[in-house]
């Protein structure tokens, strides 16, 4: 793998862009926390992740003092298929949104009807710095899904990771962004510090389509990948990046003065 470790002082060296390890193979922003997510061909990225991601939540009543209090799919996976739309997508940090429910409505994220179709006993957050479980950037490959797929048995859809970035690694390595623990990735304009393996929960079990649940997929990922899958990251220097754009490996960092 391409692990890359880090001392104290060291620094980027501007003028070497880095090794390309992959393609970027796909951009997603989640306007509202654990509702479908947007497919983007090209996604802004500000220091607080994606522009437009995560900005929205819906917290349950009674939890607000709890460390995750947010209502999810991990409670109701019909929000699987609630299918969020910002207003003004020009500003998407601080638009409005609509959703489109599954039975073909379209409610005003703020609208009472939404909250009593999700069973209610929940209130509205908005947070223009987004509302993340454990860092703004969240990456997958698409080789660690089809490894995982190998494990199960089956075709895994992409959307039951909710990642913001999806790549098509270059190399041959398993569950290749592992190695990058530690190292700055840089996707078109964006330079990214991937931080930490992404510990993952039981919304992986749920499929995005169909809202069933397969207990198999939680349980190959804790028995064979220490519970983690994927990976965290934050971001180093904002930017944009699109589908296609080249994935770097930023080379080890010059020691500091």
């Amino acid at each position: 793998m391409d692990r890359v470790t880090r001392t104290p002082g060291e620094r980027h060296r501007p003028g070497d862009r880095g090794r390309e390890v992959g393609r970027v193979a796909g951009l997603w922003r989640y306007p509202v926390k654990s509702m479908a997510g947007e497919p983007l061909g090209a996604a802004e990225v500000s220091w607080h992740g994606v522009s437009g991601d995560r900005r929205w939540a819906f917290v349950r009543d009674g939890l607000q003092r709890s460390g995750f209090p947010y209502l999810t799919i991990r409670e109701r996976p019909e929000m699987a298929r609630y299918r969020p739309e910002l207003v003004e997508p020009s500003r998407p940090d601080h638009s409005p949104a609509v959703v489109h429910t599954p039975a073909g409505g379209a409610l005003a994220v703020d609208d009472p009807a939404l909250l009593d179709e999700l069973g209610g006993r929940a209130r509205l957050l908005k947070l223009d710095r987004g509302l993340f479980d454990a860092a703004p950037l969240s990456l997958i490959t698409t080789r660690t899904i089809a490894d995982l797929g190998g494990l199960v048995g089956a075709a895994l859809d992409v959307r039951r990771f909710r990642a913001n970035l999806l790549v098509e690694p270059s190399g041959d390595d398993a569950y290749p962004e592992d190695g990058w623990v530690g190292a700055t990735l840089r996707l078109g304009s964006v330079r990214m510090r991937v931080d930490r393996r992404d510990q993952r929960c039981v919304v992986v079990n749920v499929d995005p389509e169909t809202t069933e649940r397969d207990p198999a997929v939680l349980r190959a990922i804790a028995r064979n990948r220490e519970a983690c899958l994927g990976v965290y990251g934050t971001v180093v220097a904002p930017g944009a990046a699109r589908g296609g754009d080249p994935v770097l490996l930023e080379p080890p960092v010059a020691r500091g003065d």
